[in-house]
Parts: structure tokens; sequence; C-alpha cells
């Protein structure tokens, strides 16, 4: 049985220690126990628990949804684990595709505009200055 401190357990998670405080905050994570000093403890299940929130998260998953992710995980819901990733997967696609218009539209911007002249003549400006945005 691991009886890691803090730090360490933030070490082996690849994580700062304000990290682990923060989920700890958000009711994501709970110590093992404290020694008699006051000193939080960890062992074996908060480490994997901790890099299970730090792989959700690096996968795009708020903290609200990793907290789901990990009561399905207890309640080994695995078709809810399925269906909360597909959510996500959706969501990320509309992201992308929102950045990609994004993209276009600047793009199209900085081609037209050639970089010097009057502020008044620069479409970069000009669109960005219009009353209802398309």
């Amino acid at each position: 049985m691991l009886n890691l401190s803090i730090g360490e357990l933030a070490k082996r998670a690849d994580v700062a220690i304000d990290t682990v405080r923060y989920y700890e905050r958000s009711g994501l994570l709970q110590p093992a126990g404290r020694l008699a000093s006051g000193y939080r403890r960890y062992g074996l299940e908060e480490l994997k628990r901790l890099r299970f929130i730090r792989r959700a998260k690096a996968l795009g998953f708020s903290l609200e949804e990793v907290g789901a992710l990990l009561t399905l995980s207890a309640e080994r819901d695995v078709a809810k684990v399925k269906q909360t990733a597909e959510l996500k997967l959706v969501d990320i696609q509309r992201r992308i595709d929102e950045l990609e218009r994004i993209r276009s539209g600047l793009k199209a911007l900085t081609t037209a505009c050639p970089g010097h002249g009057r502020a008044e003549a620069c479409p970069i400006l000009n669109a960005l200055s219009q009353e209802s945005a398309s």
C-alpha cells in the first residue's frame, strides 16, 4: 500500500500540487487519510483516480464530465461511459467545424488585406467594424 504525501502524489501523476488541491476542493479526489499532524496521505487508489482525471481532462472532458465518468466507472456502466464519450466526440467535432469556419473567414480577410494603405480601406478592420456579424 502506498503512503504518499501530496507532493509525491502530484509528482507520480505528473500534475501540480495546486491541481491536486483543486480536485479535492472540486470533490473529485479525497486523501486516503491524514497523519496526526494533519498532513494528507494518499494511496494507490487516489493515484489511479488522479491519473484518470488528468487523462480525461487531456481528452477534453470538463471537470463536471470527469465527475460523471468517475461515477459511471464506479458503477461499471460501460454503455453510459461510451455514450458520454460519443457525446463528447460530437461536441469536439462541432467545435472543430466552428474553428474551421473561423479560420476560413480570417484567411479570406488576411488574403484581401494588402497590409498597407489607409485604415479605412482595410478589409479586416472593415469586417470587424460592421454592425452585424455574419
